[in-house]
C-alpha cells in the first residue's frame, strides 16, 4: 500500500530546473525504502527539498513514522526533540549516496507497508509558542485532512511549495498535491522573488500571510512578472489573511482565488474559508469562548521519551486553548491563542487582532504584537515591526491607524522597528522567542 503517490502517480516533481517524471519519483522511493527497517521510527536530517521529499515518500513505504529535523533549531531543541522521538535511525541527507545500516542490521524490503492506521508522521509542533513538542500522526488522519481540503486540482496544475518540508504545513502541501494527481514545484527556502520567478509556470501555491504579502508586494512593483504570473489559486495557512491583503491579491491577480484554511498541529484542519466566512470541516463548539474539536483528522498523541501519550479529551472532545466565536449561520471566527492574550490594566487583549489592522499599513511587511513587562500596568502591549527599509513607516501614522480600528486598551503602547522579525521553519513569526526576549530586553529592535 502507497497512500501518498497512490499504485500509479502522476505526479512530476520540479526542483532547482530539474524534474523528476512519475516512475522515476516511485523508484527513488523504492530505493530509499530500501534503506530502512519496516515500522521503525526515522530522522531526515539536511538535504535539498527533493532528496527530503523522495526519502519521506521512501520511509512511507517502508511503513516507518518520520521525523523532519529543521535546520535552525538551537542544539537544545534539536536534542530535546530527538530525545522525545527516540527515533531509531538518523538519515543523514546531505551525504551522497546516503548509506545506512540501522541498530539492528536487518535486511529490509521495498514492498509498501502498513495501513491507514499505520503512524508515518512525526510533526513537531511550529516553537512559535514554546520548545517544539513532537507528535504522531496516522496516514488516516492525513488522507482525511487531503480529502477535506478539496481544492480541485488537475493533473495540469503545478503547484509551488515555496518553502522547507521540515514545516508541516508545507510538507502538507506538498503531498496533498502529489496525492491529488497535480505536479509539485519545490523550493528549498522562502523568497519572494524566487517564488514569484516560479509563479510563471505554477497555478497554485501553498503559503503563509507574511509570504503571500511579500509576493503580492513584488508583483505590484513589476508589471512583467504580473502578466507572467500563471497563478489561479492561492492556498493560506497558519494564519488569518486580513481583508486589507486579500483585496490587494485580488487587484495585483484579478481573477485568481484565494483559499484560506485554520487548523492546528494537533488536530489538522479544522475549517476552511472559500469565499465568505471561515467553515468548519469537524465537529467544532466553543465553550466560555474556548473552541473544543472532534475530529478523525486528530493526532494519536506525543512522544515523550519514546513513549506516546494520548491526547486530552472529554468525550472525544479536545483544545489546544484557541478561542473563537462559531456564529449563528455556522461560520467560526477564531481569535487567536489563548497564549498570545495580554494582560494590561485589567484588560485581555488578543495580540492577532491588533496584527491584523496594522499589517496592511504601508512600510510594513510584517508585525508581532507581543507584552512587555510593566509594573504599574502588569504588561504593555508592544508592537514589534518588520519594516520596509525602502519605505519605512511613521510612528504617527501606525498609532492613527490604531486609533481609527482598535479600543484604547488594545493599542500599542510601546512601538519597535526590526530588520527581520525571528520566525519558525513554516514562516510564521517566532512568538514566544520574540517575548522572551522582550522581557530580558535582548531583542535586536530599535524604537519606532
Amino acid at each position: 500500500m502507497l497512500p501518498i503517490l497512490g499504485r500509479s502517480p502522476a505526479s512530476r516533481v520540479a526542483h532547482s530546473g530539474a524534474a523528476l517524471d512519475a516512475p522515476e519519483l516511485l523508484a527513488r522511493a523504492r530505493s530509499a525504502a530500501r534503506l530502512l527497517r519496516p515500522g521503525s521510527r526515522v530522522a531526515l536530517d539536511g538535504g535539498d527539498a527533493l532528496t527530503r521529499l523522495i526519502h519521506f515518500l521512501g520511509a512511507d513505504l517502508a511503513g516507518c513514522a518520520t521525523l523532519v529535523l529543521e535546520p535552525t533549531w538551537t542544539e537544545r531543541d534539536r536534542s530535546a526533540v530527538l530525545a522525545d522521538a527516540a527515533v531509531d535511525v538518523v538519515l543523514d541527507l546531505g551525504e551522497r549516496p546516503v548509506h545506512l545500516t540501522d541498530r539492528n542490521e536487518r535486511t529490509v524490503r521495498s514492498v509498501p507497508t502498513g495501513d491507514e492506521a499505520t503512524q508515518f508522521y512525526l510533526p513537531t509542533t511550529s516553537g512559535s509558542s514554546g520548545r517544539p513538542k513532537v507528535m504522531v500522526r496516522s496516514r488516516r488522519s492525513w488522507l482525511r485532512s487531503f480529502d477535506a481540503l478539496d481544492l480541485g486540482l488537475e493533473q495540469h496544475d503545478q503547484v509551488l511549495i515555496p518553502g522547507p518540508l521540515s514545516s508541516s504545513l508545507f510538507l502538507f502541501g506538498a503531498l496533498h498535491s502529489l496525492h491529488a494527481g497535480a505536479d509539485v514545484h519545490l523550493l528549498d527556502k522562502w523568497s519572494a522573488q524566487d517564488a514569484v520567478d516560479a509563479a510563471r509556470r505554477s497555478t497554485v501555491v501553498h503559503l503563509v500571510p507574511a509570504m503571500l504579502s511579500a509576493l503580492v508586494s513584488t508583483l505590484e512593483r513589476d508589471a512583467v512578472f504580473r502578466s507572467e504570473c500563471a497563478l489561479r489559486l492561492v492556498v493560506c495557512g497558519g494564519a488569518r489573511v486580513d481583508q486589507e491583503l486579500e483585496e490587494r491579491l485580488a487587484k495585483v491577480l484579478p481573477g485568481c482565488e484565494l483559499v484560506e484554511y485554520y487548523g492546528s498541529a494537533e488536530h489538522s484542519l479544522i475549517a476552511v474559508r472559500r469565499g465568505g466566512r471561515l467553515r468548519p470541516v469537524v465537529d467544532v463548539e466553543v465553550r466560555d469562548t474556548e473552541l473544543r474539536v472532534r475530529s478523525e483528522l486528530t493526532f494519536d498523541g506525543y512522544l515523550s521519551n519514546g513513549v506516546v501519550i494520548p491526547p486530552s479529551t472529554d468525550d472525544g472532545w479536545s483544545t489546544v486553548g484557541d478561542r473563537a466565536i462559531l456564529h449563528d449561520d455556522g461560520s467560526l471566527e477564531v481569535l487567536g491563542r489563548a497564549s498570545a492574550v495580554i494582560n494590561t490594566g485589567a484588560r485581555l487583549v488578543g495580540a492577532e487582532e491588533v496584527e491584523s489592522v496594522l499589517r496592511g499599513a504601508d512600510g510594513v511587511k510584517d508585525v508581532l504584537v507581543a507584552a512587555t513587562p510593566h509594573p504599574r500596568f502588569g504588561e504593555l502591549v508592544t508592537a514589534v515591526v518588520e519594516v520596509d527599509p525602502a519605505d519605512p513607516p511613521s510612528r504617527r501614522d501606525l498609532r492613527a491607524r490604531a486609533r481609527h480600528a482598535l479600543e484604547p486598551a488594545k493599542r500599542p503602547r510601546r512601538w519597535l522597528a526590526i530588520g527581520e522579525l525571528p520566525r519558525t521553519a513554516s514562516g510564521k513569526p517566532a512568538r514566544a522567542l520574540v517575548a522572551e526576549q522582550l522581557r530580558d530586553g535582548t531583542l535586536a529592535a530599535e524604537a519606532l
